[in-house]
């Protein structure tokens, strides 16, 4: 509870700043500023009957400073709203900052028509069109209420003299969001716009986490095998201790018995990714199940509007084909796109492919409600080169790059969506109802340590080592939706927030485990077979209250109770008495309790239980463009099925979690912003989950405590975008040592330094080809992690990679090469410490012919990285706005 004493602190110490200094607007907003300005044409229509005219525009500028949507509010008539709208649609922006974050926003630009004077004295028949010098220019909302005369004697370019919007009007800029956001919880909340970092060479959607502090990602299974992943000292493995979203859709699995909370993001088109907020810790009453650590939320949005076609080709026979369209006159949220991704993978037993397919329709209903429609499609089937070991690549049995079981092969995964979000808002109450229906299933065959865990059973024929190969096939169906109710408005004189939400998920799975027979393909043991229902019902009420103008609380309460009633259909896989006289000789899944007593092979486990979590955020600030905060909060995550027993209550897994930061945003120039954020952090989980390469997934273990400072900062300018990042964490088991939490036996395989930097630099360059300049982009990016704690006392070897990026467009057309990989560093993603045996032939010994008594004894595994990796994309865009 440390923290807390230093939140009441920094509030005595922040209310005698504040009676000192004024404090700054809340969410300070720069508006957006105009770099490219396309003048309209008069129109001939209008030169004897409308010698002048005033248009007035409602234009939705995005983050990328494009403009997203035009719309007339006040016309001039239909050819003069028209030939404002061509003009207006060429525009480019720098964008709008919001706490130096890009965002949209929503400007309103009067355009004033003046014909010249020469055409409108001509006579009709002479005057049918204009004069190559007629021009109309946009003027400031200020000389929209006087417009003056643009003077038409002259070239073109000396008659614009009108201004655009600037910064000294900035009651006309409204941000633009057709989305109903949560409020932001502190220094640990991210909201991430990938912008021009999104030219840093990116596998695929995971990839972007990397623009938080402390996500390291590593994948022992494959191109189509979810990442895992490591954030602020916890090893969540696919998922377990991280609730995965988009667009508030779940994509983590219940119930999936490789692991619980798997999360495959790999159907999200990365160019389809708007922002990701990423939130670490257990701070907002929103948060569910698998928030042990934090959660993530990809907003999907399509910036670049048109038809584009990109393809892609490079290193080790990898293709990708990319089809993206936005409407020009539609929001970035109405958009479709599609891909085709094949590659032979950078080493042995690496080959894969995938299809993905997302469309989403965004149309207003009524004046201040938005419906998104949402579908995905999505299938992959791709081979595993696993885990080697280390000393096999030393004497040479196996390559860096190689495999130590070719059988993990045919690997499939498959996910289906459909969802629906309505949006509205009343005078005082903003609503939001969403459905959504999923579909997932996927096919697993790994292989972690060998020919060791087929030991000797009393209901087994004499055998030897059969192999350890696993194979996995797990279904899922669910349906669900979530809601809530936000009141707004302004209470002792302070604007306030209350919210009301719930969550419902119900689910039905399916997990089946065997061990397959090396060289034969056939499984001779059942490890588990399940059938689930699974229900999560979540209700929670969230409060942003501001007590003084500088102060505000935000957090609340919520409830979980979750449901399970599990069908285990291999209940008894070993019986210690087998029946000598009637033997069930090599049944995995028996019935008999024993000496014959007899038993069906299959049993039923129900129950259900619930948690209640408070959570809540101390804001102070902004004080000169500092903002501190303190957040607390309780966390849980459900176990696995086969973890249920009958009327037993539900063992959850527990967080608790405190944070205590400061954050700095401001404009430090015109066109230039810059943003920093920094965290302590502590994190108790009273059981952790641990890997265990011997089943093939994690098992539970002792509880945890992790310490640790988490910094961000990001610049944007008109010519570049930079962000870094640092974590740093020590992770330890409570049960270990006297001085226990903060000393004793480190958690295995988490990082203790996590670095990440990326840079791109854009500018157009001094030649043109037919008046059009060609634009340059320049990504970089870096990332370094420290030793890892691996068990038995070893560490990992460090890791330090390169990766960039050189793009060049003209008019329609850009052509990038990317690097990752830069140095070809060979180095060692994932590093594990186990006992394993893989044979390997030798002279007068096949591979899998007799094989001798393994030792036991722990050795150095691992997974290579990739070696370096260059990509050719070229695309072209057709009816974008310019």
């Amino acid at each position: 509870m440390a923290p807390l004493a230093a939140v009441a602190l920094l509030g005595l110490s922040a209310a005698t700043i504040a009676r000192a200094e004024p404090s700054a607007l809340p969410n300070d907003i720069r508006p957006p500023q105009v770099i490219d300005r396309v003048d309209a044409s008069y129109p001939a229509s209008a030169l004897k009957d409308a010698p002048h005219r005033d248009v007035v525009l409602n234009v939705t500028v995005d983050t990328e400073g494009r403009v997203a949507k035009a719309e007339v509010s006040e016309s001039g008539g239909a050819d003069m709203d028209d030939a404002a709208l061509t003009a207006v649609r060429q525009w480019k922006f720098h964008p709008a900052l919001r706490a130096g974050q890009p965002v949209a926003s929503r400007i309103r630009v009067p355009f004033h028509f003046e014909a010249p004077v020469s055409a409108v004295a001509l006579p009709p028949a002479q005057a049918s069109t204009p004069p190559q010098n007629a021009a109309v220019a946009p003027v400031s909302p200020a000389a929209a209420e006087a417009p003056s005369t643009i003077p038409a004697a002259g070239p073109p370019a000396a008659a614009m003299t009108a201004t655009e919007p600037s910064d000294d009007q900035p009651q006309e800029v409204t941000v633009y969001d057709p989305r109903i956001q949560t409020r932001s919880r502190g220094t640990s909340d991210y909201q991430i716009t990938p912008g021009k970092l999104s030219v840093i060479p990116r596998t695929n959607a995971s990839d972007l986490l990397k623009l938080a502090p402390g996500f390291l990602l590593t994948n022992e299974g494959g191109s189509g095998h979810a990442e895992q992943v490591f954030l602020r000292g916890f090893d969540a493995r696919e998922g377990q201790d991280l609730e995965f979203t988009v667009d508030g859709v779940p994509i983590n699995d219940a119930g999936n018995y490789h692991g619980n909370g798997y999360a495959d993001t790999h159907f999200i088109i990365p160019e389809l990714v708007h922002s990701v907020r990423v939130l670490e810790g257990p701070y907002a009453p929103q948060q569910g199940n698998f928030a042990v650590a934090g959660s993530a939320d990809y907003q999907l949005g399509l910036d670049r509007r048109g038809l584009t076609t990109e393809f892609t080709t490079g290193s080790f026979n990898t293709q990708r084909l990319l089809l993206l369209w936005g409407p020009r006159d539609a929001p970035s949220g109405t958009f479709a796109g599609a891909e085709y991704y094949t590659t032979d993978g950078f080493g042995a037993n690496r080959q894969a492919k995938r299809g993905t397919a997302i469309g989403q329709y965004e149309l207003p209903v009524g004046l201040k409600g938005t419906l998104r429609v949402n579908a995905t499609a999505y299938f992959t089937e791709y081979n595993s080169a696993g885990i080697v070991r280390e000393d096999d690549v030393a004497h040479g049995l196996v390559g860096f790059y190689g495999t130590e079981d070719p059988a993990q092969s045919g690997n499939v995964a498959s996910r289906a969506s459909l969802s629906a979000t309505y949006e509205t808002r009343f005078e005082n109450t903003d609503v939001s109802q969403q459905l959504f229906v999923i579909d997932r299933t996927m096919r697993l065959r790994e292989n972690t340590t060998g020919f060791i865990e087929d030991t000797q059973q009393p209901n087994e024929e004499l055998h030897g080592q059969r192999g350890d190969l696993i194979d996995l096939q797990f279904g899922e169906v669910t349906v669900g939706g979530r809601g809530l109710a936000r009141w707004h408005g302004e209470v002792f004189g302070q604007k306030q927030e209350v919210e009301a939400g719930y969550y419902g998920r119900l689910d039905e799975t399916t997990s089946q485990q065997y061990r397959v027979a090396a060289g034969s393909n056939v499984p001779y043991r059942t490890d588990a077979d399940y059938n689930s229902t699974l229900g999560d019902i979540g209700v929670y009420v969230d409060g942003n209250l501001h007590v003084l103008p500088w102060l505000a609380l935000r957090g609340g309460v919520r409830a979980d109770m979750f449901l399970f009633n599990v069908l285990n259909q291999c209940a008894a896989t070993g019986v210690g008495t087998p029946n000598v006289a009637v033997p069930d000789v090599d049944i995995s899944c028996q019935s008999q309790l024993g000496n014959g007593l007899y038993r069906e092979p299959f049993q039923r486990s129900a129950t259900a239980s619930g948690a209640i979590m408070p959570r809540g955020t101390i804001v102070l600030g902004p004080f000169q463009h500092f903002e501190f905060a303190g957040s607390i909060g309780e966390g849980v995550r459900s176990v696995d099925p086969s973890d249920i027993a009958q009327g037993l209550a539900t063992p959850f897994v527990s967080v608790q979690s405190e944070d205590l930061g400061v954050s700095y945003a401001h404009g430090i120039a015109d066109s230039t912003s810059l943003s920093v954020k920094s965290a302590f952090f502590e994190t108790h989980v009273d059981q952790d989950l641990i890997f265990d390469p011997t089943a093939g997934r994690s098992t539970l273990s002792s509880g945890s405590t992790r310490t640790g400072w988490a910094g961000s900062a990001r610049l944007l300018g008109s010519f570049l975008d930079v962000g870094a990042n640092a974590t740093l964490v020590k992770a330890v088991f409570d049960d270990t040592g006297q001085c226990a939490p903060y000393c004793g036996l480190l958690v295995p395989y988490v990082p203790n330094l996590v670095l990440r930097g990326d840079g791109a630099f854009f500018h157009d360059l001094p030649w043109k080809i037919d008046h059009m300049p060609l634009r340059t982009t320049v990504g970089y990016g870096i990332s370094y992690v420290g030793p890892r704690a691996l068990p038995y006392g070893e560490f990992s070897d460090i890791i330090f990679i390169s990766d960039a990026s050189l793009t060049v467009g003209w008019s329609l057309l850009n052509v990038r090469l990317s690097t990752q990989n830069l140095f070809n560093s060979e180095y060692k993603l994932g590093e594990y410490n186990y006992a394993s045996y893989f044979p390997h032939p030798s002279p007068g010994v096949g591979m899998h012919g007799s094989v001798p008594e393994p030792t036991l004894a722990p050795e150095r595994s691992f997974t290579a990285g990739a070696p370096r990796q260059i990509m050719l994309s070229v695309s072209i865009t057709l009816g974008s706005a310019g």
